[in-house]
């Protein structure tokens, strides 16, 4: 149904305010809304009703409204005269002339419902095309069964569908979201990057943008966070407001059909390297193992982050991934660790990880000494948090704390701490909670008492066993000194500095 259509529809009784050089617009659909901006909630080929609630006084506020309108898709705007709206304005009834958007006055008391009606009654020819269309893009993810492979099947065959070109990336940096696929052209990355920065976290689910004849979609698909589709349509037709979505929805089960395949390897991964840094895991298993995930049997490397929510095991693991990085990691005491090829660049393990978060690189190691770069990235870690540096790879030739490397590191915590943390092992005592909260605690045992809820005496009793276990006085200054700098070692580098 056009604009003019709906017009002479005598029951209806509608009037034409303005545009009358877009009585040709189709209508495909009919949505009402009162909400402020009112073209976020408009899609492609409807016709917009309000009552006014929206609609701003100001002459170039209501200006800016019909342009939005018409960018956003919209072939007219109907409004409930006798209701809220103010005065229409000479510079906005120009406007509407000029775009042009048909301004249609609805008169009291019509019900928004009647010409939903009308719209419905004549769009049920393209309401089953659109079901049609929707069932054939279904089917291409029943033919898409193999993982990886038919992805771009997928994507390809869905295009051809709704005839435009789509691409998926991460919205975050505007890479393909999964390994292989065609990046964003260069004006179109750009593009995208504009229309994201200028949206609110409201509108950023469904954009479409025009520059210069040429339309774009961007839209959120909602069951993988950062991912972002963008719709390039062939020609001047833009896919339909609902197809698309369903697009999305078959895009995102494609993508978690991917992501299924990836979470058995993750896990066994993790089970993988929690065998290696405890020795339990032969150099030729090993070899065997690390072919299956994907890494070469040559030298890698071990990174250390501290562990945070928004660095989680199985993003970050697909994150390399879609970077075209194989990896096994695992998640042990506070802190993130992964296995990559020592062919992985530095820039994109900072690309992956936020900002805020260190890391810890060890040297290249072979598949029988993955023990070794366990040591060495916690070892930089630590390092890169003391120094308060973004990334640190181990270095002998590097000191920290007057020490040339880990192996100083884990004699210096063996030599003092080694036996209370034997003792602790022994008696399931308390004695490094004890001494960490000491030395934390400006050596008060007042203080300690309260926060680990035991009686005051209960704390000089285990501070005097801790000296004598140490052979250290922790009256003097040098003793106190020494410990502390055993405890910065043996927090950094947790249990890979012990016996």
């Amino acid at each position: 149904m056009s604009v003019k259509e709906l017009l002479d529809e005598p029951q209806l009784g509608l009037q034409l305010v303005a545009g009358g050089r877009g009585l040709g617009h189709a209508i495909t659909w009919s949505h009402t809304s009162d909400l402020p901006n009112l073209w976020e909630w408009v899609s492609p080929g409807v016709l917009l009703m309000t009552n006014g609630l929206s609609i701003p006084a100001e002459p170039d506020a209501q200006v800016q409204l019909a342009a939005s309108l018409v960018d956003a898709g919209a072939v007219a705007l109907a409004v409930g005269e006798k209701m809220h709206s103010p005065d229409f304005s000479d510079e906005f009834l120009a406007a509407c002339d000029n775009l042009p958007l048909p301004l249609v006055s609805v008169p009291y008391p019509l019900p928004f419902m009647a010409i939903s009606r009308s719209i419905a009654e004549a769009s049920l020819l393209e309401e089953s095309r659109r079901i049609k269309q929707t069932a054939r893009i279904y089917d291409l993810l029943r033919k898409a069964t193999t993982p990886g492979e038919t992805w771009s099947q997928l994507l390809s065959g869905i295009g051809e569908e709704i005839r435009a070109r789509l691409f998926v990336v991460d919205d975050r940096c505007l890479h393909p979201w999964q390994p292989g696929d065609a990046s964003l052209p260069a004006d179109v990355l750009e593009r995208v990057r504009r229309i994201s920065s200028e949206s609110t976290a409201e509108t950023r689910h469904f954009l479409w943008s025009s520059d210069g004849g040429d339309t774009m979609l961007a839209m959120e698909i909602p069951t993988h966070p950062h991912a972002l589709l963008v719709v390039l349509p062939e020609g001047q037709a833009r896919p339909d407001g609902v197809v698309l979505l369903h697009t999305a929805t078959v895009l995102g089960l494609g993508l978690s059909r991917s992501a299924l395949s990836m979470e058995s390897r993750y896990r066994s991964g993790g089970e993988f390297l929690l065998q290696s840094f405890a020795g339990r895991v032969g150099a030729a298993e090993a070899a065997r193992r690390l072919e299956d995930f994907g890494l070469p049997a040559g030298d890698m490397r071990l990174v250390s982050v501290p562990a945070q929510a928004e660095a989680g095991l199985p993003q970050v693991h697909r994150s390399l991934w879609r970077h075209g990085v194989n990896s096994v990691c695992v998640m042990g005491e506070g802190k993130l660790h992964l296995l990559v090829s020592e062919h992985c660049p530095e820039q994109l393990l900072s690309h992956i990880f936020d900002a805020k978060l260190p890391i810890g690189l060890s040297t290249p190691v072979g598949v029988d000494e993955i023990q070794r770069g366990l040591r060495e990235s916690l070892w930089a870690l630590g390092q890169a948090i003391a120094q308060g540096v973004r990334l640190v790879g181990y270095s002998e030739d590097a000191p920290w704390f007057g020490m040339a490397g880990h192996r100083d590191g884990a004699a210096l915590v063996q030599r003092l701490l080694g036996p209370v943390i034997e003792h602790d092992r022994a008696n399931r005592t308390e004695f490094m909670l004890t001494l960490r909260s000491y030395l934390e605690n400006q050596r008060s045992a007042q203080k300690v008492a309260a926060l680990l809820f035991v009686h005051r005496q209960t704390i000089i009793y285990r501070i005097r066993k801790i000296c004598e276990l140490t052979g250290l006085d922790l009256a003097e200054t040098s003793s106190v000194a020494q410990l502390w700098l055993a405890f910065q070692v043996h927090e950094a580098m947790g249990s890979a500095d012990r016996p």
